[in-house]
Parts: C-alpha cells; structure tokens; sequence
C-alpha cells in the first residue's frame, strides 16, 4: 500500500530568552481529537506552500505572532496517527525569533507560555514524551523519526540524527 501521509508542520515558539515555550492547551472543542492536550502550534501543509511558509502562516494563525526565525528540529513518520487512522508526516521546528503579541486564545484552546522545565509535566500525547527533549534542546542536532501509532497510542519509535 503506497505511503501518502498528510504533511503538517509543528512549532515550538520560544521566548527571546528560551527559557519558556509557547503551547496551545487544547480546550475548546469538546469533539477535537486532542482535547485536553498541550502541544505547539501547527497544522496542514497547504497544497502551494513549502514547509516554512506552511509553518509561518500556522503560527500567524494560531498565535496571531510572525516569524522571523525558524530552526527545523526535525521530522516524523506517524503512521496511524490521524483520527481515522490516517498516516501524517510532520516538520518541527523551533521559532527562535517573532514579532507581535501573542494572542491568549484560539479556536483550539487558550495559549500559554509554559516554562521549558515544565513541558514534560502536562498532558500531551503520550509519544510527544519521546520527541520534544530534541525540540527542547538547543543543542541537539536535526532528527528524522518513525512513531507508529494503533487506536491513538505510539506502538514504536526509533530515530536518526542528521548525522547518522
């Protein structure tokens, strides 16, 4: 069976000091398939943009701040992911740099900056556990991951740095 992800980016906006991290806590709707999750900021490729403009045009939507300086942290393979069980590529990044204020809510939650040695400790998707310390991680190099999932759990994960 051929392989045709939906693409989608995922962002991690840092303060100018990087010691916290914007994330939208996930609220709003009741039928949402991450209710009650925190993650970054992102969503769907559109069909005539690249990965960056994807990107800024997520976080612009999202959080009502633009870009100015965006470092890809990596990707992932998430086969099975979706609601129905549809695979999803994703491109994180880590936004270094933006300009504007930060909206408190969106259509999917309320925004807030949680302190970067807090992150691990919210509800998330159980797999997101295994990926954000290489987005929390300045210094780690780039990462190219697999994580199956099977009815809304991570059945695996392996990972490749840039290096490798």
């Amino acid at each position: 069976m051929p392989y045709t992800p939906i693409l989608a980016t995922l962002g991690y906006v840092f303060s100018p000091d990087r010691t916290r991290v914007l994330l939208v806590h996930r609220n709003a709707r009741p039928g949402d398939h991450h209710l009650g999750k925190y993650n970054g900021l992102g969503g769907k490729l559109e069909r005539d943009e690249d990965i960056v403009a994807g990107m800024k045009r997520e976080v612009l939507e999202e959080a009502g701040i633009v870009c100015e300086s965006l470092q890809l942290a990596g990707t992932i393979s998430w086969p099975g992911f979706g609601k129905n069980g549809e695979d999803w590529f994703g491109f994180l990044f880590r936004i270094l740099s933006w300009s504007g204020t930060p909206a408190e809510k969106n259509p999917e939650g309320s925004l807030s900056w949680v302190k970067v040695t807090q992150v691990m400790n919210l509800p998330m998707w159980e797999g997101d556990r295994h990926f954000l310390p290489f987005i929390l991680d300045f210094q780690a190099l780039p990462f190219h991951a697999v994580m199956p999932y099977h009815q809304g759990r991570p059945t695996g994960w392996t990972v490749n740095s840039a290096t490798a």
